[in-house]
């Protein structure tokens, strides 16, 4: 009976089957564990899986052992990129499930960038329209941007510029048809991505051309004021000088001598004697 209530110990195998290494003296470095563990992948829904995947190829085909294949260490270290939600599905996952690099891409992939995930991508870059307001460079970023995001969009070079021409206003339609001499999806792929990519260059260009036209007008408006507060400045310094000039000093006010109206004496009429007081 106390066999049988005892928790079970198997089942708690991992699901990643790592095959046997022959080499000697085999082992990954904490650092490196460390520089996978930086850069984990959560399971957000704002997380690309796909972009998670590549960045990790990037860290592990730095690592080069003798008669270790690469493929070897990625699934050693996969397991250290994951943290929460996509620890716990990856945890959760039946042991010995995982028996190569291909099926645990597959697995993380669809487990988190599922099928109606892919759909919608994909619909919103066909139905690509570039928004009010919104420049030529900008939309083209937002497009390929687009394009980034469902690397498994499979849509052809010739679909992807169709689709992000007819999404343009009609004055960038003009404009490359213009570069273009005639219709921009008469030209080949390679021709017409190079008459988007030079479009962006020339707009690169006049806005750096403009940046400068502005500072230079900017340093120059601002050498002219500068100036007309030095003129301003000098006449008044001129007008101050003249006004101090002319200013007069008053005369000294000669006291008003008192005279009588009654007698004529140096005296008022109401101090003189001859009215007594009357």
């Amino acid at each position: 009976m106390e066999k049988l209530l005892q928790a079970p110990t198997e089942g708690y195998g991992e699901a990643i089957v790592i095959p046997e290494i022959n080499a000697d003296h085999f082992e990954i470095k904490t650092n490196l564990l460390q520089l996978v563990q930086a850069n984990p992948f959560h399971g957000f829904e704002r997380e690309n899986p796909h972009t998670h995947i590549n960045n990790f190829k990037r860290i592990t085909s730095t690592l080069k052992f003798r008669d270790v294949p690469n493929d070897v260490i990625k699934l050693m270290m996969f397991p250290y990129s994951l943290e929460g939600a996509a620890r716990f599905w990856y945890d959760k996952e039946p042991p010995n499930s995982i028996l190569t690099w291909e099926d645990l891409v597959t697995k993380f992939v669809n487990q988190f960038f599922p099928p109606s995930k892919t759909t919608h991508l994909k619909n919103e870059i066909s139905r690509f329209t570039q928004k009010f307001e919104e420049t030529f460079s900008e939309a083209w970023e937002r497009f390929k941007e687009m394009l980034r995001a469902c690397p498994h969009h499979g849509f052809s070079e010739l679909t992807q510029i169709d689709t992000f021409y007819n999404g343009l206003n009609d004055y960038d339609q003009d404009s490359l048809n213009a570069a273009a001499g005639g219709n921009l999806l008469s030209k080949t792929t390679r021709e017409a991505l190079n008459i988007i990519e030079n479009k962006l260059k020339v707009r690169y260009s006049r806005n750096k051309s403009n940046v400068s036209r502005v500072n230079t007008n900017s340093r120059e408006s601002s050498s002219k004021t500068d100036e007309r507060i030095d003129k301003l400045a000098d006449q008044i310094s001129t007008l101050v000088e003249i006004v101090s000039k002319k200013v007069v000093t008053p005369a000294t006010v000669k006291a008003v001598e008192e005279s009588c109206v009654y007698c004529g004496g140096a005296h008022t009429y109401y101090n003189c004697p001859n009215t007594d007081s009357n």
